[in-house]
């Protein structure tokens, strides 16, 4: 709805001067962060900090907008609930993190797609959109000292925000066991996983490479599977009925997951491939491949590079650190 037009500008000027700029303007939303992001010319850094200020502070939010976004977002509903690999890590949360607000999706649930209006959403602008929640961060050709002059210029009137307001709900992770059964569907998807590591977490690396020495696979992929991975040596030893997988760890604030997502033939592949994930986990605890170690580590320094290549994933990480790491310096 940030896109839909503000108090200043409409939605066809708003898109016509972004294009004039040949900038982009983007957002997106995690369980944790809504980001919206510019990318421009150096030369054009304040109109993209402007053109920010503008949609995150004065956004109209009309009542067609609104009932048309409402269409959109049903709709896109609908294609996660087709995606079975977004369907099991929305039911992994559900019940890893019930009680906490983690557990919800990210769309949320239908009722609220469906009775949203422009009250709630102005309510929800005035009482969270407050300095103390937000990062205003830039890379590339701009300087610090002139991002934040355009930060107090553009961003300057918000006010800072209550202690009421910008208190933290932690996540804790719960036991769970889960299965939803459906004849029609040809295979099995599910996942296994463990309480892993927070971003700031001693062992998060450590997480991270185990997760690469798990690896993944896919059959409808040319490549081969043994030798390359720890659970990928296990499926070409055994005829696991597996059609895929793929290790995962995912941090948030104060905790993670880390596990294996798969897919299955049938309930005695799934019976034998969780059995052999927990055993390699379990050898994990008593001896490790030096040479698969080894490898896991420059797959994870490579991945950290490609991670940073280009100034919006720079901007990411470094919003990410001081909104889910520092936020509590600055209380």
């Amino acid at each position: 709805m940030n896109f839909k037009g503000t108090r200043k500008r409409s939605q066809f000027d708003l898109e016509l001067e972004v294009e004039n700029m040949g900038a982009h303007l983007n957002a997106y939303t995690s369980r944790e962060q809504t980001t919206y992001f510019a990318k421009c010319f150096a030369h054009d850094t304040e109109k993209a900090v402007e053109i920010l200020s503008d949609i995150l502070l004065n956004s109209v939010y009309g009542s067609r907008e609104i009932e048309n976004e409402r269409g959109v977002i049903l709709r896109e509903m609908q294609e996660v609930e087709q995606n079975m690999q977004e369907v099991v890590f929305d039911h992994l949360h559900a019940g890893a993190y019930n009680g906490c607000s983690l557990s919800g999706t990210i769309l949320g649930p239908i009722e609220n797609i469906k009775s949203l209006n422009r009250n709630d959403m102005l309510d929800y602008i005035r009482t969270f959109y407050k300095g103390q929640r937000m990062v205003l961060c830039g890379a590339g050709g701009v300087e610090h000292e002139q991002l934040v002059d355009f930060a107090e210029k553009y961003f300057g009137k918000i006010e800072r925000g209550s202690a009421e307001v910008l208190k933290y709900e932690p996540g804790v992770f719960r036991n769970s066991y889960q299965i939803f059964p459906n004849k029609a569907m040809e295979q099995i998807y599910g996942c296994l996983s463990v309480e892993g590591t927070s971003w700031t977490h001693p062992d998060n690396i450590a997480t991270q490479i185990v997760n690469v020495m798990l690896g993944s696979y896919d059959r409808t992929q040319s490549q081969g599977v043994a030798g390359l991975t720890l659970l990928g040596d296990e499926v070409a030893k055994q005829d696991l009925g597996v059609q895929s997988f793929m290790s995962f760890t995912t941090n948030y604030k104060d905790t993670g997951l880390t596990g294996t997502y798969f897919c299955v033939d049938d309930a005695k592949a799934l019976q034998q491939f969780t059995k052999t994930i927990t055993s390699v986990w379990k050898r994990l605890c008593h001896e490790v491949d030096e040479r698969k170690l080894n490898d896991a580590k420059r797959t994870i320094f490579l991945n950290m590079l490609l991670m940073l290549d280009g100034s919006t994933p720079i901007c990411e990480d470094i919003g990410r650190y001081f909104n889910l790491i520092s936020f509590d310096y600055f209380n």
